[in-house]
């Protein structure tokens, strides 16, 4: 690849473009040369953000920069999570402009010049667009990656305060002193940072956007799934109330909700099989708590989640810590059922049940996933 003068190579990048990874190896060198190409005018440096990739990312990106100090890689161990790593991307960077681009190669990167002559021009955040004229999202494969992008994108424009076409999208450039300005506000949890930066963003802040055209992806796994998109949902929430429901809470109360309708559920076939109520609520306790864990650790913290041995030992600490909340379950929902009569088993499991939910969440923050 061609690089700048040596004294080129002394100034300050005006743009550093952030690229949250996993396991994108293969995408690293072709992504290098292509941002060579497309801002050969321009000063800039690309900013490799890997969530320990086992696929050896880090390796291949460390490999390049030792010959372009354009390129630099942080490899964050024991931390997941798109939004916290493009933070600590754009907390690394020193330049007036920062971009954030996917590391699978569908984001254009010959867009770039036109997103920062809009910055030039007075804007303060360019966001690259699949839904405005002249823009493509034929990149996204499948009718259920397709269904879930566009239920994302209605739900986020029926609450952003600034207009969008593309609220989902992941490319965007803004100036790096209106993020850090921002900061404070974001929750950094979840896929999909452009939403929460532009719910955090002062109303006035001018945000412009460009077309661009998804482009098939090369190499690696879509992140797009419906984790993705309930972690979405809980963010808005967590936007709504500004922070007095923060997202982790929320999604950990939609597992919990999740884990009270398997209580029901289970304990209702354990009764028409014949057992007595103890027995069917002790049942029912139990594959919630195996669901609960088996969620929250997929969806409420996905940056912490466990893995192999680790998994095991988590859960069985969880297990055994709640279960001292199943005696508390099971102790409510008598009494309900008997304040109620035999006749309301639903209604006692379930608050039996949400006493589980609470002592749950207690558990999980202290003990499970620090």
């Amino acid at each position: 690849m061609t690089l700048r003068s040596e004294e080129d190579l002394l100034l300050p990048a005006r743009l550093s473009i952030i690229v949250p990874c996993y396991n994108e190896a293969e995408n690293v060198a072709p992504m290098v040369a292509a941002l060579s190409r497309a801002l050969a005018e321009e000063y800039w440096e690309v900013i490799f953000v890997d969530d320990n990739s086992p696929d050896g990312t880090s390796a291949r990106v460390s490999d390049i920069a030792k010959n372009d100090p354009r390129v630099r890689v942080v490899r964050r161990v024991g931390r997941r999570g798109l939004s916290s790593a493009v933070i600590e991307g754009f907390l690394s960077s020193s330049a007036t402009y920062v971009a954030v681009m996917d590391g699978d190669l569908q984001h254009d990167e010959s867009v770039l010049p036109k997103m920062l002559a809009a910055l030039d021009a007075g804007s303060q955040m360019v966001v690259g667009s699949r839904h405005v004229e002249g823009g493509d999202n034929a990149g996204l494969a499948g009718h259920w990656r397709h269904l879930l992008s566009d239920t994302g994108i209605r739900a986020a424009q029926a609450v952003l305060p600034h207009p969008l076409t593309d609220p989902m999208s992941g490319f965007f450039v803004m100036r790096r002193d209106l993020f850090t300005a921002t900061l404070p506000k974001l929750s950094g949890t979840g896929f999909k940072i452009l939403l929460d930066l532009v719910m955090s963003v002062p109303k006035e802040t001018r945000i412009t956007e460009v077309p661009f055209v998804f482009r098939p992806r090369v190499a690696g796994e879509s992140k797009l799934d419906v984790v993705v998109l309930l972690q979405f949902a809980t963010m808005l929430l967590d936007k709504l109330t500004h922070g007095w429901l923060p997202t982790r809470f929320l999604a950990f109360a939609l597992v919990g909700l999740v884990g009270v309708i398997v209580n029901v559920a289970v304990m209702q076939l354990a009764r028409v099989s014949g057992m007595d109520f103890s027995q069917s609520q002790l049942i029912g306790t139990a594959v919630a708590i195996l669901t609960n864990f088996l969620l929250n650790n997929r969806l409420t913290y996905h940056d912490r989640r466990l893995k192999g041995a680790r998994m095991w030992r988590g859960f069985a600490l969880f297990a055994a810590v709640c279960s001292v909340g199943v005696f508390a379950n099971i102790g409510v929902a008598r009494m309900v059922l008997h304040d109620l009569g035999h006749g309301h088993w639903d209604r006692a499991s379930a608050a039996g049940a949400v006493i589980g939910v609470v002592w749950n969440y207690a558990v999980s923050s202290t003990l499970i996933w620090r």
